[in-house]
């Protein structure tokens, strides 16, 4: 029974009892009892006082019923509208409980769902990082890809025909068309045939430059005979562009791909080796003589370069400006090899600093692209003066990674990495924790026959080279990096310490109300007591 149904028993109570207290008065006060029955039955109480004037000598005792009958009407007009007022309070205070309590649960259910998808996230990254570099690493550390150019048209015009043979159903081998009618069979990690465009070779090196991302170190040269297409295969042209820009502008996708789970700066360096002498390619050394680079042994046991230009990047076009200067500003040559033959090698350096916003690891990484200067022999290309120069210098300097190579090959313990710059520059690349990519640039003609063989005799030794599986590279400001998630948990703290104050605080809101709540129903009860004990000394007195 709620207060309203209470309120109308007691006010038919009270009628009932005034009713026959008037019957018993029927015989004396019959006009005046009837004015009285006329006055409980109404919700509105009007009593004519003048009219009970007219009674007989009894009416000073109809009187003083009529004032408590009028008394006892107002009060209970009163209560009811008090009952209805503490109702209206009273369901609003229930509304205003559960949909504060739903609003906490829904927070609560919120949280677990994000942890939980934090958690499952975390995991299918680590395990998609850990399948993709498992493919990388099963096909070795050093990969080695022979990419062959198409015949010329002075080729063509002299008769000369292709000595490679390809097998349409094989990209991992070729054959080569000796002099004395033999063949000799090489096989790589892929080998792209003459009508190979830009595309079908970065689909095959993507899958290397993305580690450099995931905190590890990735080298990608290119070696070969004077006019193979070394330049073309890492630089293109404008129309068709190679290695080089299509390695930043994926770089750039990926980066954009994981915004919001990682940071990163990317980072640009250009430097030639030239005739045993480090060159910033990025520094305009027209107005004073360009300063002199040495190699340093960084404290994490990569070379580094102090002084060298670094210019941070944000978009491909930078990139592609960037690029084009730094080519311009390459040593190039003339020689009956080539009419604009590279004379020095190019190394292009991005460096990679990433930091992971979800546990805050970081990673500083580097990824090498370089473009080796043509390896002939000096007999063939018809130099002298400067140019001879030139060559000795750079057969040197492939005579030297050479003799690295074979040094790896048979597990030598001393490499001769200082035996030349170059080989000094790529070292943690051929002998380290580095994930390295060869291109052996090949020409199908006849006449360089013996440049192939040698070119392709080079490369696979560099494919039995084994390292071991590559490292991710942590950042050697790593200490600070942990000093500064040590303040970011101790901010968490914090925030976590004010979150729980706010939900205690809401907590002894959600109890204040609950205890207004009950002293709201005690109130309604005590009034309706009240007029139930009213009405009862009423008809008692009656």
């Amino acid at each position: 029974m709620d207060g309203y149904q209470m309120m109308e028993m007691l006010s038919e109570e009270f009628h009932r009892i005034c009713l026959g207290s008037s019957k018993k008065r029927s015989a004396l006060y019959s006009t005046g009892c009837e004015k009285v029955n006329g006055c409980t039955n109404s919700d509105d109480v009007n009593v004519d006082v003048n009219g009970v004037q007219e009674f007989s000598p009894g009416q000073g005792q109809v009187l003083p019923i009529l004032e408590k009958v009028i008394h006892l009407s107002t009060t209970v007009q009163e209560l009811k509208r008090q009952h209805s007022t503490l109702s209206g309070e009273m369901s609003g205070l229930k509304t205003s409980f559960f949909a504060d309590t739903e609003v906490i649960n829904a927070l609560q259910h919120l949280s677990e769902d994000h942890e939980r998808l934090r958690l499952k996230f975390l995991k299918v990254s680590s395990e998609r990082k850990q399948l993709y570099n498992e493919v990388v690493e099963l096909k070795g550390n050093i990969r080695v890809f022979c990419r062959c150019r198409p015949l010329n048209m002075v080729e063509i015009g002299n008769g000369l025909g292709s000595v490679i043979e390809f097998d349409p159903s094989q990209d991992h081998e070729l054959q080569v068309n000796c002099s004395d009618s033999s063949k000799k069979q090489f096989k790589f990690d892929h080998v792209f045939k003459p009508e190979d465009n830009q595309e079908a070779v970065f689909a095959q090196t993507k899958p290397v430059v993305v580690s450099v991302l995931d905190g590890y170190n990735v080298c990608i040269f290119a070696y070969g005979q004077t006019g193979t297409g070394k330049t073309f295969t890492m630089e293109g042209t404008e129309g068709n562009r190679g290695v080089n820009y299509r390695t930043l502008e994926e770089l750039f996708r990926a980066v954009e791909d994981r915004r919001g789970i990682m940071r990163y700066e990317l980072s640009v360096s250009i430097l030639e080796v030239y005739n045993e002498k480090i060159k910033d390619l990025l520094v305009d050394s027209s107005d004073e003589p360009p300063k002199k680079l040495e190699i340093k042994q960084a404290a994490e046991g990569t070379q580094e370069v102090p002084g060298l230009v670094e210019i941070r990047v944000y978009s491909t076009a930078e990139v592609w400006e960037i690029l084009r200067s730094g080519s311009r500003a390459r040593s190039v040559g003339s020689t009956s090899a080539n009419e604009l033959s590279s004379r020095s090698h190019c190394l292009l350096r991005v460096t990679v600093k990433g930091e992971n916003i979800l546990d805050g690891h970081t990673t500083r990484s580097h990824l090498w692209m370089v473009d080796l200067a043509g390896s002939e022999r000096v007999g063939r290309i018809d130099v002298e003066g400067d140019r001879l120069k030139e060559s000795q210098f750079i057969n040197k300097s492939l005579s030297a990674l050479g003799d690295v190579i074979s040094a790896l090959a048979s597990k030598t313990a001393h490499v001769p990495y200082r035996n030349s710059k170059l080989t000094h520059m790529l070292q943690s690349s051929l002998g380290g924790d580095c994930k390295t990519l060869m291109f052996v640039q090949v020409s199908p003609s006849a006449a360089d026959l013996g440049e192939t063989l040698c070119s392709l005799n080079f490369a696979s030794r560099v494919r039995g080279i084994e390292n071991g599986p590559a490292r991710k590279q942590a950042d050697v400001s790593e200490l600070f990096k942990y000093k500064q998630m040590v303040e970011k948990l101790k901010q968490e703290e914090k925030e976590t310490r004010k979150l729980q104050d706010n939900l205690q605080s809401l907590q002894l809101k959600l109890g204040a109300r609950e205890h207004a709540y009950k002293s709201l129903q005690e109130k309604v009860w005590t009034n309706l007591l009240y007029g139930y004990s009213l009405s009862t000394s009423v008809s008692w007195r009656c």
